[in-house]
């Protein structure tokens, strides 16, 4: 059993223990488990918006508990939260712009991303626009596959899109990418 199967069962051991006993101190346990990456994954998605994105994630996990009996162990409770997150998201991008379409709240996914190791701010603003060249749904499955390291399931699962969907559009963001990037792979810094 690897790390995140052990992970994935203490969560299902913790969500059993809430929904059966209705504590909120178990479900405070699976918030400090999973806060970290839902405010990360929100913080990317709202730009570095922290007080935004902490603001979501509040409501992320207030939703959560109040659903706590619908999760039914299909995917990773984890997943779960990840989805339930980028619902919050795309509701709030919609609200603020009361006719937005999904698509057009979905654009707002100009993700942040996670530079370790990269050298250079001149990359670091080469990689922000190459990635506002991609497709919105390019974008999100590069954030929740390259950046949040979901697995490419669970990343069909948050965005509620096909597998083969996700994978497709991994694939064209990474070509494109490289692409976009190819002077910073000829030589360049």
């Amino acid at each position: 059993m690897d790390e995140s199967d052990a992970q994935a069962r203490i969560d299902a051991a913790l969500v059993e223990r809430a929904v059966r006993d209705g504590d909120p101190r178990v479900f405070d346990m699976l918030v400090r488990r999973h806060q970290g990456l839902v405010r990360a994954q929100l913080r990317r998605l709202l730009h570095g918006d922290a007080a935004t994105a902490d603001d979501l994630a509040q409501e992320t996990f207030l939703l959560a508990w109040r659903k706590l009996d619908q999760f039914r162990g299909d995917s990773r409770f984890a997943t779960w939260l990840h989805r339930i997150a980028h619902t919050c998201f795309l509701q709030h991008v919609r609200s603020r712009r009361p006719h937005a379409s999904e698509e057009e709240a979905a654009d707002a996914l100009d993700s942040d991303p996670v530079h370790a190791g990269i050298s250079g701010q001149a990359l670091k603003l080469d990689l922000d626009a190459a990635l506002r060249q991609l497709s919105t749904n390019q974008r999100a499955a590069l954030l929740y596959c390259a950046q949040l390291g979901l697995s490419h399931e669970e990343a069909a699962e948050v965005m509620s899109l096909p597998l083969g969907t996700v994978k497709t559009h991994i694939a064209r963001g990474k070509a494109r990418l490289r692409i976009l990037l190819e002077d910073w792979t000829d030589g360049h810094e």
